[in-house]
Parts: C-alpha cells; sequence; structure tokens
C-alpha cells in the first residue's frame, strides 16, 4: 500500500487540473500577449483563473498577480513594497517562525539599509501579541506574517493582528504569506485588513511552478522581474498558462464541499494523534498548552486542519523516515524547501523544542485525498518499527 502523508510539501493534482492543462498544452497553445485569436484564447484562460482566485478571496480579479510560485509572491510582495514605500519607513516587523522565502527576502532588505524585528513566539507558535504591538515605531512600513506554519501547523490570529497594527499605524502594509492556509481557511482580505496575500499551486491540489500575489487596490510594489512588461508591469515573463488554469481550477474545486473536507481532515488529525500519544516517547508539538490529554477538537481546531509535528524519542527522524518509506509511507523531516539544508529547524527552535528532540521530528501533512484507511496503515507501520529502531540506536 501507498501512503502519501507529505502534502504540505507538495499535493497530487485532480484529474480536472490535468485534463485543463493539457488542453492549454496541446489545444489552445498560444501565447496570451499575440494579438490573434490563439493569442485572445490564452489571455482568457489567464482572465478566467484571475476571477476564480478573486471569486475564492472575494477581491476583484484586477488584484490578483501570477508569478512562477508561492516563493517569488513572497518575494515581490516583501521587496517590491519595500522599494516602492522606502520614503515612508524602512522597519518591517516578522516573526521567527517564517518561511525561507519571508526570511531570506527580508535578510535581504536588512543588507539594504531596512531595519528588522523578529517577535518571538509561544510554545505552541503563537506570536506574542504584545511584543508585536509594542514594536511598531514611527518609521515602520510593514508587517509579514504567515497565516499557517508549514511545519507545526500554528494558526496566527491574522484578523486581529491586522486590526490592531492598523489602529496603532493606519498606513502599516501588512503581508500574508497564506501558502499553507489557502484552500483550509475561507481568506478574505479586504474584510480581513490584509494588503498582499501570497498562495502556491501545488499546495493545493494545483501544478508546481505557479503561486499569485493579490495586491490589494492602492497598494504599488516595484517589480523584481524586468522585461516586457507582462502583468501591468509587476511581473515581466510569459505566462505560464497551462499552470495559470490548473491554479484558478484547482482553487475553485478546492472550496467545493469545502466544510466537508476541512472537517474530515481535522477528525484524521485527531485520530492520529490520539493513536500516537499512547506510544512511548512520542511528543506532538505545535498544540496549545491548554489541549487536553484526550486532544479534544475543541483545542486541535485551533491549530491547521493537516499539519502534524511529532517528535520520536532515541530515534532519528531520517532513519524513521525512510524506514516507513521503504513500506510505502511517504512522511517529511520538516519543510521540503529546507530539508538539504540540516541546519536546526527555526521554527522548533523558537517553540522550545529540546535539542534531543530536534532530529527526531517528522512532519505529517494531509489533504482532503487522505483517507482513514491510509493513516490506520501508516499507524501500524509506525508502531511495528519504533521498538527495533530504538533498540538499533541503543547499540
Amino acid at each position: 500500500m501507498e501512503v502519501y502523508l507529505d502534502n504540505s510539501a507538495t499535493t497530487k493534482i485532480t484529474e480536472g487540473v490535468r485534463d485543463i492543462m493539457l488542453k492549454v498544452l496541446y489545444e489552445d497553445y498560444g501565447n496570451p500577449s499575440s494579438m490573434h485569436m490563439m493569442g485572445v484564447i490564452a489571455e482568457r484562460y489567464m482572465k478566467e483563473s484571475a476571477q476564480q482566485i478573486a471569486d475564492c478571496l472575494k477581491v476583484d480579479s484586477k488584484e490578483i498577480v501570477f508569478t512562477s510560485c508561492g516563493t517569488e509572491a513572497n518575494n515581490l510582495a516583501l521587496i517590491g513594497a519595500a522599494f516602492a514605500y522606502h520614503r515612508r519607513g524602512k522597519h518591517i516587523i516578522t516573526s521567527r517562525i517564517e518561511h525561507p522565502s519571508v526570511h531570506q527576502p527580508l535578510l535581504f532588505l536588512e543588507e539594504n539599509d531596512y531595519s528588522l524585528d523578529f517577535i518571538p513566539v509561544d510554545s505552541a507558535g503563537r506570536i506574542i501579541k504584545d511584543k508585536l504591538y509594542r514594536a511598531i515605531k514611527e518609521d515602520t512600513l510593514m508587517v509579514s506574517l504567515m497565516y499557517v506554519n508549514n511545519e507545526i501547523g500554528t494558526v496566527q490570529d491574522i484578523e486581529e493582528i491586522a486590526r490592531e497594527i492598523k489602529a496603532i499605524k493606519k498606513d502599516i502594509i501588512f503581508h500574508v504569506d497564506a501558502i499553507q492556509a489557502f484552500g483550509k481557511y475561507r481568506i478574505y482580505p479586504k474584510r480581513m485588513g490584509i494588503d498582499l496575500l501570497s498562495v502556491s499551486g501545488h499546495k493545493i491540489h494545483g501544478p508546481k511552478g505557479i503561486g499569485a500575489l493579490y495586491v490589494s487596490e492602492g497598494i504599488r510594489l516595484k517589480p523584481i522581474v524586468f522585461g516586457g512588461g507582462h502583468q501591468k508591469g509587476l511581473r515581466s515573463g510569459t505566462e505560464n498558462v497551462p499552470a495559470i488554469a490548473g491554479l484558478g481550477l484547482a482553487a475553485t474545486q478546492l472550496y467545493r464541499d469545502f466544510e466537508n473536507k476541512t472537517e474530515g481532515m481535522y477528525e484524521l488529525k485527531q485520530y492520529l494523534i490520539r493513536e500516537l500519544s499512547k506510544l512511548e516517547g512520542v511528543t506532538i508539538n505545535g498544540l496549545p498548552p491548554e489541549c487536553t490529554k484526550d486532544f479534544d477538537m475543541e483545542h486541535i481546531k485551533m491549530t491547521a486542519p493537516h499539519i502534524i509535528s511529532i517528535s520520536f524519542r532515541g530515534v532519528r527522524s531520517e532513519v524513521l523516515l525512510h524506514a516507513l518509506e521503504e513500506r510505502g509511507v511517504y512522511i517529511s523531516s520538516g519543510s521540503a524547501c529546507s530539508s538539504h539544508h540540516p541546519k536546526p529547524s527555526a521554527t522548533l527552535t523558537a517553540i522550545g523544542i529540546p535539542k534531543e528532540l530536534m532530529d527526531s521530528t517528522l512532519r505529517v501533512s494531509l489533504s482532503d485525498m487522505t483517507t482513514k484507511e491510509e493513516i490506520e496503515y501508516a499507524l501500524e507501520q509506525i508502531k511495528d518499527i519504533l521498538p527495533s529502531l530504538r533498540r538499533f540506536t541503543r547499540r
């Protein structure tokens, strides 16, 4: 049996996404910048996809910019806004548990005379709001936070944070990395006070190599990719129309029967956590401290429905990962974007995971395609493998 539990790294595309991408690749393959009918047809796919994403976010389709991925969306948001508004201020606030695609562009800005504040988080990964609010200064230009943490599934109270920071400084720009949240939550940027919002196709059963950035009307960005002035000059380069079409359809499909899909993931998450917690030396990371030993649904729902971080004391994560792989179970040792850089996880460090558990932590991530049968099989394999791996480690 093959069980794929690494959906925070990437997801399987749906049949509908596959079909529309093949149609664009083989039949409607025109360049959307061409003035003939083939180009017009290609442009229609772009407009339709922008509208589909806009409908999910309840924004105007003109506020959607397509990028090559979520990483580029984050880079365009951060660097583009910083350079566009450098006269307003050069102070940017973020958290200690951001994805590298936010952290690294901010370090680049720091090298270019911008100042950064990294706000700490609590043991569940929730940003310490008082410290965030107190960090806002006269020259604070922007706050950037991830909606859902990609390693432990922490959910930030984005709407409340937006309201409070804008009450302190009305013209502050609020960027939200929603790459792990889009498709898992109903996100309405205008209502929630979000100015810039990044999403990615391959996290929502869409294709790799495509992302999108919501840019609120009135927010200016300096482009970071130059060339033919595509997408109103914000993002030059011939658009990846097959992937754009796939992204729009994936977003639409994911928000159909949305409540049932998320509820199903939460039920699987609760079941998996309950079963794993019965095993010796197993710790579930990122849950709120008030979560009971029964792992009640009320507190589990304070975290994302699809991400579970688990530490297996006495077993190296890489060893367990490959042992499970041999039995057809695919999970992750952390963020796929940083798995080849063996530094301690910034997120696990920030929430205070003991050093001895750092290298014993795996991430299980579900999707609406995950079944209980798959979870039961994965549990069987973990229960079977753990004792022998621990015996081997002690030797």
